[in-house]
């Protein structure tokens, strides 16, 4: 059975059925870009890496063995894709008085507390970038050696006109170089580019950068597309399974991390590319600009002007598996209000699958119920028909628990031991109406709200601090500021 999910499967991400490749052994290698960690993590990250957790899940209970490689980023890059701009983390350093990797922990501690709290699988590992600082330095040494990369002023750059001559380099977008060019803006720093499409494989530190390592080429950092190159190749190798992360990497930083990887080791490094769309709110993309941008405990708490009232994280988990992850993610209270009475009615009709009775013969086919799980996930991870189909289950819980069906003992157990698992293994789903998991969802929630308020009281923001107070104890929880700290209960 796994060779066969395993044939359909990939066979349907490639699109390229003729040109199906199996998956490495002993593991399958699968690497998604993680966190920028200099601010609190966002709703599209939060997207992303809840999609990839669903694939991670279910290739696990396909029987495969999983090294999935997650990756924070913390080594100081600067603004733009093309390495024009102030430094994220020493910028924030500076306006708070802190070591960059001051700020690197707190938002590192930050991004765990909200993927405990979407109920996501830790990765196998998680590198950080300032951690191979070392792999960075001898890729860069490797690609130069090779004749792809060159010095100016003591930065590297990687030379994209060079390693067009013999590869496609805009082959993921399947965008020709002359495009590529003419949408192009000239950049700082661009006389020491031989190409405007070169791009920093090491900089040079100019005197006011914070995070610097010393390099064969003098003190500098490295550019931000090197660091997943490296990393992905010490832990997976040349070439490996499945490479992910949002949409908007897919240009560049999966472009460039592409061609890095073939200028060094002559190899095609990944075998199927993923990439999660945009979120947009009440129909417009979601950003900071738009004011229509809210972060995952605002979402939680309802803290936010466009929210009529928190959602609870399965709440929102459930929402965001409703849309397959290549689809555009709408958010609007009526879909979350929506989702959330979906995901109530699935936990109800999993307490009724418990306690149904069973009869000689069976109405409903639950042998192709459950092939229909299967064929969703095996269509490039299908989680929206996946959901449709246990959606069906519901009904026939229901009409069986209302005498209308009936159901044999064996379609029971296998009926209950299919639900249960993609509901719970797969979709990754919990009750949270449960104690044991329901309470340590809602200690994760309240552990990131409490900590919110206190940074808005550290900023002597006390109309956010007290707005916080009042919406918690609107929604039956009260908090109390002690020496000890802030603890809070349910009355």
């Amino acid at each position: 059975m796994i060779a066969q999910n395993n044939l359909s499967l990939f066979n349907t991400l490639t699109r390229k059925k003729e040109k199906f490749e199996p998956l490495n052994a002993p593991f399958v290698g699968l690497y998604v870009c993680g966190p920028t960690v200099y601010s609190d993590v966002h709703l599209g990250n939060c997207r992303t890496f809840i999609s990839f957790d669903l694939i991670y899940r279910y290739l696990l209970h396909l029987g495969f063995k999983v090294r999935y490689v997650r990756n924070i980023t913390d080594a100081g890059h600067l603004e733009g894709d093309r390495d024009e701009g102030d430094d994220k983390f020493a910028k924030k350093a500076r306006l708070e008085q802190l070591e960059p990797m001051e700020i690197v922990q707190r938002y590192t501690l930050g991004f765990h507390d909200v993927m405990r709290a979407f109920n996501t699988l830790p990765p196998s590992i998680e590198p950080t970038a300032t951690g191979h600082i070392l792999e960075q330095i001898e890729m860069t040494k490797k690609i130069i050696e090779n004749g792809y990369a060159y010095e100016a002023n003591g930065s590297i750059y990687f030379d994209v006109e060079k390693y067009t001559k013999e590869h496609n380099y805009g082959e993921l977008t399947n965008r020709k170089l002359e495009d590529l060019l003419e949408n192009t803006r000239e950049l700082g720093g661009q006389d020491e580019k031989k190409g405007r499409l070169d791009f920093a494989l090491w900089i040079k530190a100019k005197p006011e950068h914070i995070m610097r390592w010393p390099s064969p080429w003098g003190w500098g950092f490295p550019g931000w597309h090197i660091e997943c190159s490296a990393m992905s190749t010490k832990y997976l190798g040349d070439t490996f399974d499945i490479h992910g992360g949002g949409m908007d990497l897919q240009a560049t930083h999966h472009t460039n991390e592409i061609a890095q990887s073939q200028a060094c080791s002559h190899k095609a490094p990944v075998k199927y590319w993923l990439h999660t769309n945009m979120l947009t709110v009440n129909s417009v993309r979601m950003s900071k600009s738009a004011g229509n941008g809210f972060l995952p405990h605002e979402l939680f708490t309802g803290n936010h002007p466009l929210l009529e009232k928190g959602y609870s994280p399965m709440a929102v988990r459930f929402f965001m598996m409703q849309t397959h992850y290549r689809s555009t993610l709408d958010f609007s209270n009526e879909a979350l209000q929506a989702a959330e009475k979906g995901f109530a009615k699935l936990m109800t009709a999993l307490k009724t699958l418990k306690q149904l009775k069973t009869s000689a013969t069976s109405t409903s086919n639950i042998t192709a119920l459950v092939e229909a799980f299967y064929t969703a996930m095996n269509d490039d991870f299908n989680s929206p028909i996946l959901i449709a189909n246990l959606f069906e289950a519901v009904r026939i819980i229901n009409s069986v628990n209302d005498g209308k069906e009936s159901i044999t003992i064996a379609d029971l157990n296998s009926l209950q031991t299919t639900v249960n698992t993609f509901v719970f293994d797969v979709l990754g789903l919990h009750d949270e109406s449960e104690n044991n998991n329901g309470g340590k969802a809602l200690d994760t929630v309240m552990q990131i709200v409490i900590e919110q308020r206190t940074e808005a009281k550290k900023r002597k923001d006390f109309a956010t601090s007290d707005q916080i107070r009042d919406l918690l104890l609107a929604g039956g929880i009260s908090i109390k500021d002690t020496k000890e700290g802030t603890i809070w209960q349910v009355d």
